[in-house]
């Protein structure tokens, strides 16, 4: 238990340094190190994230640093497809779901071995109309974005801030710092709608282990704020790549674990007799 709640740091501090990625380790975490069912871990980890996430934007909220317009654009569709991932996922076994985290893994670790996104560089006025140029020229593919990430966290439990932070920043116009904010706040709106559609399902609900839950995290609400305190003291690029490393062999492992279940599945009559 004790690397499980290793693990819980690691999660708020990769939030805190980088301002996504944290959640992409939930899951496993909670399934290899805390030793949770699988369909059970994507539901707590959404608990998890949201809760890490929220306490995470209260600072970028007191800077004023959220775009609410890009939270209405990225984040009410995100919601909806949260909740028809929810529902796609209740027909998904437990293998499925873990074998399509491995490869939004690995489709993290690609991103995150990229250099950030940043319009910093540019002069404050062209950035602002930038901003609206940006903002009015593709609302419907930012929607549609929003929809698909929602639809990633409703499935395997994901926040999906490295879908979001690229897309706000690249298709919103929006500086880093404010698609941090934004994204915490997209971020914890997608997991409490996950969360709620997930505890919904027959029998979840009884199978929670709240103070595990809970445990995680105010472990990564502490780990998130220690994150943000080290942020500019360390090379952002240097730990992005390392984190890109780790998940490149974490995603290994887990598809190789689960993606044999999915292809050759054992039979009923086999799994009866194997209780």
């Amino acid at each position: 238990m004790s690397m499980a709640l290793i693990g819980a740091v690691l999660i708020g501090l990769s939030l805190g340094l980088l301002g996504s990625g944290g959640s992409i380790l939930t899951v496993p975490v909670l399934v290899y190190l805390a030793g949770e069912p699988e369909k059970l871990a994507v539901t707590e980890s959404l608990a998890i994230v949201g809760l890490i996430s929220l306490f995470s934007a209260v600072p970028y909220a007191l800077r004023r640093a959220i775009d609410v317009r890009r939270v209405l654009l990225f984040g009410l569709p995100g919601m909806l497809g949260t909740a028809l991932g929810t529902a796609l996922s209740a027909h998904l076994s437990g293998a499925a779901q873990l074998t399509l985290f491995a490869a939004v893994m690995l489709l993290s670790a690609t991103l995150m071995f990229r250099p950030p996104p940043t319009r910093t560089d540019q002069p404050s006025g062209s950035q602002s109309s930038g901003e609206q140029s940006s903002g009015e020229q593709f609302p419907l593919m930012t929607a549609a974005q929003g929809l698909g990430v929602g639809v990633l966290t409703g499935v395997v439990g994901v926040g999906g801030g490295f879908l979001i932070i690229p897309a706000l920043v690249l298709l919103g116009g929006l500086p880093m710092n404010l698609a941090v904010g934004t994204s915490l706040v997209i971020i914890t709106m997608n997991s409490a709608t996950g969360f709620a559609r997930h505890l919904s399902l027959p029998g979840t609900a009884e199978q929670l282990h709240w103070p595990l839950i809970l445990t995680f995290g105010l472990i990564g609400v502490g780990g998130s704020l220690l994150g943000s305190r080290l942020n500019g003291r360390v090379s952002n690029v240097a730990l992005r790549r390392g984190f890109a490393a780790f998940l490149v062999v974490m995603g290994s492992y887990v598809l190789a674990t689960n993606a044999p279940r999915v292809l050759h599945p054992a039979p009923p009559q086999a799994a009866v007799l194997g209780r």
